[in-house]
């Protein structure tokens, strides 16, 4: 990385002892060369903004406050770990970041032998530090353990199970609750609301100074009685904030302090440190600290793609730029809502990336965003659907993982009529591993009642949305992160026959099945084979994965001898292994020849779509070398 000329104490760190050595006043300069280098790196490879820079002075108190060659640091989902990242000799990589072969936006146990716990998906960090906590102790070793939580995080049900379980063995183990009063959007829930009570109220402090002068001033026993109130000081505090709930969990509370003093947080962490049971440290802080669009608009700027610095714009789009997935997915599901008041929206905590905060605004009635709270949501969708309402679930596919025993147990087992839609199917780019959407189509098909479905366009996914809705059941559809492909919707949304596909292009030399985000480059792929080499293969859109369109599919068996299977999910279990059932169960294998093309039974790391997709072999260019290697 070229490293501005101007950065006087930033590049001089190698690791956290180094920061151990400066003085609060260098931390405080060391916080502006921070946002510096954040906001520059940001603007060029897009990344998450608002919540790093919310957290660079807590991170520098807590590489201050404690030694972390040997402590143990955890960071919850990891949207707020970049300065971690500077600070522990990733600098001179930074200019990686996000970008295939480069530095990854999420701390990764393989990077960085700072990096504890590979993080990504929220509310995991209280849990992981108890095991590592609790490893220490079986050890006898001698170690800090810190988990940094955000309020958005703690929303999760999986934070207070580790919560529950800390204080119930007493452990020393300190969390860090970072409270902005935002996840990725604005918070909701009750928690949220409890969180935001604090004893920095003006109208609580006037009337605590109101009633000690009082007590003061009575003849004879006013200091005593005073003295007796101090006492009970913490009692009274955790009555007016979120002191209450934690001390209920055995957790001793500190707090709520401010999260951008470097100097009393260190001294505060040194404090704490010195405690042998579990602590919790509450600290508030400002999303999008130091760079004003983004404390103005955090919500845009949480995770955000390439923009001007000097402005916080982002570059103009190319004219005739086509809608987005969930662009379209927003819109249709407020036209079908338009039509049938029964359908009602959920998201958890992501009305804006799932493309429902249009919905938010025309039915606020109808829309629930539950927070980072996924099992909630589908188990929540399945009781409404008990009440004939016909629920839209909208998650990223990634997260949507979360919830699983709650889609078999309460949805698909009751055939309820719950309706999932996952956003970022497939592989989405600079988030890496931890966001790909890459196993729905595996962990939906096997469930009994599920219907699944994958669009190959924007029309064909506002027609799947359509018959979503008409279908009595459980039913899902994935699509892709990113642009469409320039296909205006129909606004009839006629419901597709369930368990049918379309031939999308004849041709005797073989067929090309592909599902959802594949079948153009496959089609793509045929037209140029045709051009340039003579091969007439035929393309085949299945649309459904659950049930497959059976017999259109034997009847293409029939016609070739080879068929090449091609979709963006893992190759294990996904679309193509459910054709090969269907194929072997029917006994059409004889003399076929069948390829498979996916996702590989590995981990994808990060990059761009176009950048993966090629590595894999499942773009155009890929799908037309592996005809040819084939035909040979």
């Amino acid at each position: 990385m070229n490293i501005p000329q101007e950065l006087e104490l930033l590049p001089k760190i190698k690791g956290p002892a180094d920061v151990r050595a400066c003085s609060v006043k260098e931390l405080e300069t060391m916080a502006a060369e921070i946002r510096q280098v954040i906001i520059s790196q940001v603007s060029q490879t897009g990344g998450h903004l608002a919540p790093n820079l919310g957290t660079v002075e807590l991170t520098l108190a807590l590489f201050r406050a404690f030694d972390l060659d040997q402590d143990k640091l955890i960071w919850d989902v990891g949207h707020q770990a970049y300065t971690h990242k500077l600070l522990t000799g990733r600098l001179n990589r930074f200019d990686t970041l996000r970008q295939f072969g480069g530095v990854s936006g999420f701390p990764r146990m393989a990077e960085s032998p700072y990096d504890h716990f590979g993080v990504g998906h929220s509310s995991t960090s209280i849990s992981a530090g108890l095991g590592i906590a609790t490893a220490r102790d079986l050890k006898e070793e001698d170690f800090n353990v810190v988990s940094v939580i955000g309020d958005g995080s703690l929303t999760g049900g999986l934070a207070f199970e580790g919560l529950n379980q800390a204080g119930d063995l007493e452990r020393p183990f300190i969390v860090v609750l970072n409270d902005n009063e935002m996840s990725i959007s604005t918070n909701v829930g009750a928690l949220s609301r409890f969180l935001s009570r604090t004893v920095s109220a003006p109208m609580f402090v006037r009337w605590k100074d109101f009633v000690e002068r009082r007590i003061k001033d009575i003849p004879g026993i006013g200091d005593e009685l005073h003295h007796w109130a101090k006492r009970g000081k913490d009692s009274f505090k955790s009555f007016f904030t979120p002191g209450m709930l934690f001390e209920a969990f055995r957790f001793n509370y500190v707090g709520p302090l401010d999260g951008h003093d470097i100097g009393a947080l260190a001294d505060t962490f040194e404090q704490v440190k010195r405690i042998d049971t579990p602590v919790l440290v509450h600290v508030m802080t400002k999303k999008g600290k130091g760079y004003k669009p983004a404390e103005t608009n955090p919500t845009y700027f949480h995770g955000v793609g390439r923009f001007e610095p000097e402005t916080g714009l982002a570059p103009k789009p190319t004219p005739g730029g086509w809608a987005s997935y969930t662009e379209v997915f927003g819109a249709t599901l407020c036209t079908l809502a338009q039509r049938d008041e029964k359908i009602v929206a959920i998201t958890a905590a992501m009305p804006e990336g799932t493309g429902t905060d249009c919905f938010r605004t025309r039915f606020p009635e109808r829309f629930h965003d539950v927070g980072i709270c996924e099992q909630h949501a589908v188990t929540f969708a399945a009781g409404l659907a008990t009440q004939g309402y016909k629920p839209a679930v909208s998650i990223y596919s990634t997260f949507l993982q979360r919830s699983y025993d709650q889609i078999i147990h309460d949805v698909c087992l009751q055939n309820l009529n719950v309706n999932f839609f996952l956003d970022r199917g497939g592989l989405v780019g600079e988030d890496g591993a931890t966001h790909h959407g890459a196993f729905d189509l595996s962990f939906l098909r096997l469930i009994p009642n599920m219907t699944l479905m994958a669009p190959k366009d924007e029309d064909e996914l506002a027609r799947m949305m359509a018959t979503a809705f008409a279908v009595d059941g459980p039913t899902a559809v994935r699509y892709p992160r990113g642009m469409g492909v320039g296909v205006a919707v129909d606004p009839r949304l006629q419901p597709l026959q369930v368990g049918t596909g379309e031939l999308e292009r004849s041709g005797s030399d073989g067929a090309i099945i592909a599902i959802g985000s594949r079948v153009l480059p496959a089609m793509e792929a045929a037209e140029e084979l045709s051009r340039e080499q003579g091969l007439e293969l035929a393309v085949f859109n299945a649309r459904f994965v659950k049930p497959l369109p059976k017999e259109q599919l034997l009847a293409l068996a029939a016609e070739h001898k080879c068929l090449i299977i091609v979709e963006e999910n893992a190759i294990m279990g996904g679309f193509s292994s459910a054709v090969l059932e269907l194929l072997a169960d029917n006994g059409a294998m004889d003399g076929l020849r069948v390829h498979r093309m996916g996702l590989p039974d590995a981990f994808v790391e990060h990059g761009t779509q176009k950048e993966l997709r090629t590595l894999l072999g499942i773009d155009k260019q890929g799908i037309k070398q592996r005809v040819l290697d084939v035909m040979r």
